[in-house]
C-alpha cells in the first residue's frame, strides 16, 4: 500500500448507504420481504429444534420432569381465582 492510500475497507465504510425508496416494488422491498420470510423460516426451524430438545431432555431425565410436574400441580392447586 502506498503512502496516503487507504485500505479498501476504510474507503467502503465512508460511502453512505443508498436511500431506501418508498415504493413497494423496488428490489430493496423484495429483499426485505424475502429476508422476513427467511427469518420466519429460521425461527420456525429453531422452535422445532428447541421443542425436540426439550422432549429429549424430558425422556432422559424423568425425575426432573416428575418434580416439575408436581411443582406445577401445586401451583395450580394454590392458585386463587
Amino acid at each position: 500500500m502506498a503512502d496516503g492510500e487507504q485500505p479498501k475497507r476504510a474507503r467502503a465504510a465512508r460511502v453512505p448507504p443508498a436511500a431506501p425508496d418508498d415504493t413497494p416494488d423496488t428490489p430493496d422491498a423484495l429483499d426485505t420481504r424475502e429476508s422476513e420470510t427467511a427469518r420466519r423460516r429460521r425461527r420456525a426451524q429453531f422452535l422445532r429444534e428447541l421443542h425436540e430438545a426439550k422432549q429429549l431432555r424430558d425422556r432422559v431425565q424423568p425425575r426432573r420432569v416428575r418434580a416439575a410436574r408436581m411443582r406445577q400441580a401445586m401451583r395450580m392447586r394454590t392458585f386463587r381465582w
